[in-house]
């Protein structure tokens, strides 16, 4: 079985409206390098959707954007260095869109004092493993009688009369 091995990417950027889809390009390049094509939408839709907040709230325009894939999870960062940008107030709506989309997310606040806001997904590698047919699994030898499967004369006889009744019945 092939193991995966843990990627990392980073790339700093000064948001402008222009930008936005370069990113989302080079975010997509990426994300197909590490044969993780099914993510590519809803990674490259969750980073435009906060570097378009960004652009519009935010006066310090520079943020460094950072994915990490260990083989189970697909880590999307996104930090900004404007002190003055409150994630709860003024990307509000942002968040919301981008909690209903990923399995986990958060935000939290650097030692600088700017804010990272970072999504993930469970992710597997797009490793192509053709599926091997596996064998019957044996079957008992000898058939045993289902109650169901009796007449019902033989359910409403008496004991020693179901014996022979069973018996007749094979």
């Amino acid at each position: 079985m092939k193991t995966a091995v843990p990627c990392y990417y980073h790339l700093d950027v000064d948001v402008c409206p222009e930008r936005v889809g370069q990113v989302r390009r080079i975010l997509a390049a990426h994300l197909s390098y590490w044969e993780l094509e099914t993510h590519v939408e809803t990674v490259c839709r969750g980073a435009e959707m906060l570097l378009t907040a960004i652009d519009e709230h935010a006066t310090d325009k520079h943020t460094s954007i950072e994915m990490w894939w260990n083989g189970q999870h697909l880590i999307t960062a996104i930090g900004g260095q404007d002190h003055g940008l409150r994630p709860d107030q003024d990307l509000r709506a942002c968040l919301e869109r981008i909690a209903v989309m990923s399995d986990g997310w958060g935000c939290c606040a650097t030692g600088t004092g700017s804010q990272v806001i970072w999504f993930s997904q469970r992710a597997r590698s797009g490793e192509r493993v053709p599926l091997v047919p596996t064998a019957p699994a044996p079957s008992l030898r000898e058939v045993r009688q289902v109650p169901r499967e009796l007449p019902v004369a033989a359910l409403a006889a008496p004991a020693g009369e179901a014996h022979g009744v069973l018996e007749a019945a094979r």
